[in-house]
Formats: structure tokens, sequence, C-alpha cells
């Protein structure tokens, strides 16, 4: 589903991502871990099509498809979705239409009619229900005011309404206490099928309880220096990272 090549990327001139490879295929999640200032949040951001970021080298395949050159709503449209570290707040924009115009752009850009308006107020209740959402909550404007965890859930319940072929989470539990980790998680393994893939960005061990990768990626100073099944997010609980750079360190 999603192949990234060599994946060299800079920010104001300042190279953060030194040669990515990475290859998930439909069914699997796939986590990323790594200290501060690794490189997660761009990968994240640069697959995405974030334009702050200048890809220098490599490319980005998803669905056997070159979408480097994509801009990022172009990606959106062809089913890659993010879910925010920092969520933005857009005052006046309440969750339900900012749910039923994403929905209808990606319907549009596909060449589809507008969801019929029945349809779409019945699958926001069951998604919302889902995620054990209060119904006030989809009147309130766009994260204006939110918790961290009613940020974070509103980002997993627009993914339960768009229902996207590929869903990178970026430091989804940041912020969550364990109430929420569990509805959040319970929400992301609900979606998870044989047809979507997902990306879990995350600095902590715990999240991976609830959301149980296939395969872990460690990144270190722009690049992903060692890769392992579940246990590994284990071992970078109990050791941190200083073991891998070490190793690192030998080996150069």
């Amino acid at each position: 589903m999603l192949q990234v090549k060599n994946l060299h990327a800079s920010v104001e001139g300042e190279a953060i991502l030194r040669g990515i490879n990475l290859e998930i295929k439909p069914g699997e999640v796939h986590a990323i871990m790594g200290p501060n200032g690794s490189g997660k949040s761009t990968l994240a951001s640069v697959i995405a099509g974030n334009e702050d970021y200048e890809v220098t080298e490599g490319d980005i395949i998803f669905e056997k498809a070159n979408i480097s050159e994509l801009s990022a709503d172009e990606r959106a449209h062809k089913g890659i979705f993010l879910s925010f570290q920092y969520p933005v707040e857009i005052p006046g924009v309440s969750v339900t239409n900012f749910i039923k115009t994403s929905i209808n752009q990606i319907r549009k850009a596909r060449g589809q009619e507008d969801m019929p308006a029945n349809e779409m107020l019945k699958k926001i209740r069951e998604k919302a229900a889902l995620l054990e959402m209060d119904r006030k909550f989809l009147s309130r404007s766009l994260n204006e005011g939110f918790s961290g965890g009613e940020k974070k859930r509103n980002e997993i319940f627009q993914m339960a309404m768009l229902e996207p072929k590929l869903a990178v989470l970026d430091e989804t539990d940041s912020g969550l206490d364990i109430d929420a980790l569990r509805v959040v998680s319970n929400g992301v393994n609900k979606l998870k099928s044989d047809e979507n893939a997902t990306l879990v960005i995350t600095h902590y061990q715990r999240l991976l309880d609830y959301i149980v990768p296939d395969v872990v990626h460690v990144l270190i100073d722009g690049r992903i220096v060692k890769t392992g099944d579940k246990d590994l997010a284990k071992v970078l609980e109990e050791k941190g990272y200083d073991w891998i750079k070490e190793e690192l360190a030998q080996q150069a």
C-alpha cells in the first residue's frame, strides 16, 4: 500500500530525513518510535503532503502510484489521513459541518455525488457512538476549547468518518489519560481491516498495548535504524535508545 524509497526531506534548509525506506502492506499496523527530534513527525507530515517540508530525494509510492508531487488535498482524496499531534482550532466551523464538507469533497474528487443527508446522519451517529462521544460535542466549533483528550478523540472520529486507506497517527496518545486512550485505541482497532493500513507514531509502549503493531521501527537521526516485532517496543520501554545508539557507533 505504501512504499517510501530513500526519502530525504528538509525544513528551512535543515536536513531532517536522511534516507527513509519503509513498506506497509494492506491490513498491517506499523509503529515508529524514536527519541525527540529524530524525524518522526516530519515523516508523518511528508507522507501527508505538508508543503512546509522540502523533499530533496526519494519517492513516496501509494497503491503503486508515485504521489511525491501531489498536494495534501490530492493525497487525502486518494485515501491518506493524518491525525495531528497538535490539532488546530477552527472557530465558527462545527465538527459536523467540517466532517460533512470533508466527506463530500473527497466524494467529489472521486466523481461521486454528495452523501445523502440521511446516510450522513446515520454514519455520524454510528461513529460517534463507537468513540463514546456526546452528541453535543458534534455541534461545537472544531477543537475550540477542547481538552487534549477531546481533540484526539475528534481526530479518530474524523478518521472513522473518512475511512482512509492509510491512517497516519502522529502521537495520538500524547495528553490522553487511560480512559481516553482506551476509547481512542478501541476506535482505531475497530476500523482496522484487510483493506486499510495504519502507521502509528509514538513515544510510549503503552499505546502499543492497545493498538498492537505488526512491525516496529526505530527512527534515529532521520533514519530507520532498527526494525522488529511488537516485542521491540517493550525493550525500548525498558532500555531506552542509548543501546541502539551505541550499536550504531560501533558499526561506524
